[in-house]
Formats: C-alpha cells, structure tokens, sequence
C-alpha cells in the first residue's frame, strides 16, 4: 500500500435472503414461550400434588393420633373401673344388663363421666359427638344437639358402613349440616373425625365424631405448603434458565454458523466473479491508456486536457484493479520469528520524506520485544497499511504515536499506533473490518481488510477505536514466537 492510502472501514457484502427466510422459524423466542407454558404447568401440578399429599398425609395421621388416643382412654377406663368384659359402646349406650351388681352399675357410671369428660377437654377441640348405631346423638359437648337423630349425612353413614376410622376437611361451617353446631366459629381449615367404637366382632356400637381446629398443624402444613411452592418455583425458574441458556447459546452459534456459510458461498462466488472480471479489465485499460498516449502526443490536439483526464482515469482504475486483485489473492507465506521493533524502523524510514511533508512528529518507544511470530513481508504491509492510513487522517500535520506493551503472562505483544486526525464517527468505528468502504474519496478502501486477513492468518487480532476530531488508535497484538 502506498502513502495515498486512507483509513478504510469495510461494509460486508449485503447478500439478499430468500423470502422465506425473513419469515424463518424462531426458535429462541418459541422456545423461551413454549418452554415457559410447559416447565410453568409441570410446577404448579407438582405443587399442587405435593400440597395435597401433604395434607392428605397430615389429616390421616391426625385422625390415627386422634383414634389411638381416644381408643386408648376406653380401654383405661374400663381396666380402671374393672369393667372386663365389657366396651366402651356398650357403657356408652343405654344397654341394660342383667344381673349386674350394684358396684359394677356404679363403676359403668363412672367410666361413663370420666371417657366422655374426657373428651370434653380433647385440645384444639370445636365439637365433640357421640351417635348411636340408629345415629341419634347420645352426648355431644353442645347440649343442643343430644337427643336429635341424624338424618342424610353421607360422612356419618360412610363411617357406620365402613367400621373404620372417616376424616375430612372443611375451611367452613356448612349450614346444611345440623351436627355444625360450633361454640366457637373456626378461624381457619377445621376437621371431622368419625371414631368407631367397636365390639368383639367388629360391629359398631357407637361413633365418635370429633370437629378439631388444630393450629399446630394448620402452621405445620402451611409452612411445608411454604417451602414446597418455594422449592417448586425455584426449580422450575433454575430449570427454565438453564434450559433457556443452552437453546440460546445454540441459537446463536446456530446463526453464526449459518451466516458464516452465507457468507463463505457468497465470498467465493464473489472472489470467482471479481478475479475474472478485474483480470479482464486490465487489457482493455491497457488498450485505452495506450491510445490515448498517442492521441496526446499528435501535435497540435485540440481535445489534449480531455485525453489526459482520460489517461488519469485509466491509471485510477488500473490501481483499483491492482488492489482488488490483492485482496483477492490468497496470502501466502509461512510463519517466522519476526522483529517487531525492527520492522517498525524500517516502516518509518521508508516513510521518512512523506511524514515530513505533512509535518507529522513521531514519538516510537522502541522499547525491546521478544520476537513475534509473523511474516516479514506480510508484517511490512500491515505496518505501510495502518502507517499511511495515519498520514493520510492527518492532511494539516499532527503526531504519530507509536508504543508497544507485553502482556502481563508474556505470551502477546501489543503494538498501538495512535494518530491526531480526524477521527472517525461512532457509525464508522463500528463498521470497522466489516466492508468495503472507506473515508477517502476515490479508494476502494481494502486496507484495514487486508490487515485483519494477516493478523488473523498468524493467531494475531487487531482493534481499531477512534473519536471524532480525537484521533484514531489502531492496536495489533502478537503472539510471542517459541
């Protein structure tokens, strides 16, 4: 490259897609939506299982403690009143039995009080019952309701059928049954327990019902309903993210993937096309400088300052042709230990007189480097590249800064050039390495793109950043030879 070039910015080839493809699947937005619906779903029925096993679990294992205790107190006190022989049912009713001795009378009367005082003062206790096998109520805690006959209770006949133990929940009074007769209302959930009170062969002879509203375990179930909506949401969110995380980082590598083969058929088919039509050009360039040549040598030519704008235009598009067929050529060179302070001497020896002309000051830090590795010729392209670039952002003089930097590991090498030009817009800082564009009128602008092949070619990298009427810093880093 020559001293006339200027900082070029590179536009990639816009390639035109396919109707179909503007309307394209796409996955990251269906995905997070679809994967939402569905992780969200599965959450809430599994909190909702796990809820419901919970109380499920906790009311069976209230009505067990509840059976096992009440149960427990009727055997007591028959034993304590020595009443072997008989059951509580039958001490309970009004069954008459024969030949019974006036202490034994006495002692079935006192179990009596003692079993149903003590299910008067059963904790956390809103209403406690007793029917008969005929369902009228033989004792209940509300006076109320002894005496009365049950009529159409589903929980109390299913109790009586089964012979076992019945629990349910409710979270309010229901007016439509008689046996709801609270002292007290109920401040949250409460429970109905139906307690069979059996004979030898299993037949009940009276049922105890039993409404609780325990507070310790209405706190219990609702803290592990706390700690499982809590645990099911989190998973499902960590779940969600993960997930979303991976389809993502696919995506994307998906599209990277996709717009890099784009652009490698394009690119080819593009460097075919170009290659021929620039190797073409060349000898009808040729042709008409040639002849214009010997029209401006014919004496006394009256179109003489026309033909030489046409030589002049001649020799711009031959040196357009010449770039891009250097931009399309493959490059070509092995990698080698290179001098990279060396290098930069000789760049700026060669550009010595052109510095000068446009009045430009260099300050070089030519601290010493380890070597580098890189290509000694391809090296002194890159350096005349990004160098006349420099000169070129600097038309009225300015400085040129040039400093180099180890990397803290000693594996790179930072080379920065930085000038006092212009500058460029945030616009054009972005389009950097990315097109065929360039800030100066007439160059075809494949400076910075043959730059970033060379770097590249020699696992380097380079970065451009630049501020209007600030100044442009271009940065090159080498890995470190051996």
């Amino acid at each position: 490259m020559n001293a006339a070039s200027s900082w070029t910015l590179h536009l990639p080839f816009r390639v035109l897609k396919p109707a179909a493809a503007l309307g394209q699947f796409n996955l990251l937005r269906w995905f997070s939506i679809i994967s939402f619906m569905i992780i969200g779903a599965v959450a809430i029925g599994l909190g909702s299982l796990s809820t419901r096993f919970l109380m499920n679990e906790s009311l069976e294992r209230d009505a067990l403690l509840s059976a096992q205790f009440i149960q427990a107190v009727a055997i007591g006190e028959i034993r304590h009143h020595d009443l072997s022989g008989m059951q509580m049912g039958d001490i309970l009713t009004s069954t008459a039995f024969g030949m019974l001795k006036e202490e034994t009378l006495h002692n079935r009367a006192r179990a009596r009080l003692e079993f149903l005082d003590h299910l008067a003062h059963l904790p956390d206790s809103l209403l406690a019952t007793i029917y008969s096998p005929d369902r009228v109520v033989l004792w209940s805690t509300n006076p109320v309701l002894i005496g009365r006959k049950i009529f159409g209770d589903q929980a109390l006949e299913a109790a009586f059928s089964s012979r076992g133990r019945v629990s349910a929940k409710y979270t309010e009074v229901q007016k439509g049954r008689i046996e709801q007769q609270f002292m007290q209302a109920p401040r949250a959930f409460f429970i109905e327990n139906y307690i069979p009170l059996n004979d030898r062969h299993g037949n009940v002879l009276a049922m105890v019902e039993i409404y609780k509203e325990s507070m310790d375990l209405i706190e219990r179930v609702n803290r592990g309903f706390r700690l499982i909506w809590m645990a099911t949401a989190l998973g499902g969110l960590a779940i969600y993210f993960g997930l979303f995380w991976i389809v993502w980082r696919a995506s994307k590598l998906l599209a990277s993937q996709q717009d890099q083969l784009v652009a490698n058929k394009t690119y080819g088919g593009l460097v075919e096309m170009s290659t021929a039509v620039a190797h073409r050009m060349r000898n009808p360039l040729a042709s008409i400088r040639t002849s214009a040549e010997l029209a401006l040598g014919t004496a006394g030519q009256p179109a003489g300052k026309n033909i030489a704008d046409i030589v002049n235009q001649v020799d711009r598009m031959s040196s357009w042709v010449r770039d891009l067929l250097l931009c399309l050529r493959p490059l070509r060179g092995e990698a080698e230990p290179v001098d990279l302070v060396g290098a930069v001497h000789a760049t700026l020896s060669s550009f010595e007189q052109p510095l000068a002309l446009a009045k430009i000051q260099v300050a070089f830090d030519a601290t010493p480097m380890p070597l580098v590795v890189s290509h000694q010729l391809l090296l002194a392209q890159v350096l005349n590249s990004v160098i006349a670039n420099a000169i070129e952002a600097m038309p009225e003089g300015g400085r040129l800064a040039i400093d180099t930097s180890l990397s803290a590991d000693g594996r790179q090498v930072q080379l920065c050039i930085h000038d006092t030009g212009k500058g460029l817009t945030r616009q054009q800082e972005m389009l950097a390495f990315k097109s065929i564009y360039t800030t100066r009128q007439g160059g075809l602008g494949i400076g910075l793109i043959m730059v970033r092949q060379i770097m590249e070619r020699f696992g380097g990298e380079v970065s451009l950043s630049s501020r209007e009427q600030g100044g442009t810093r271009v940065c090159l880093y080498f890995k470190v030879s051996g």
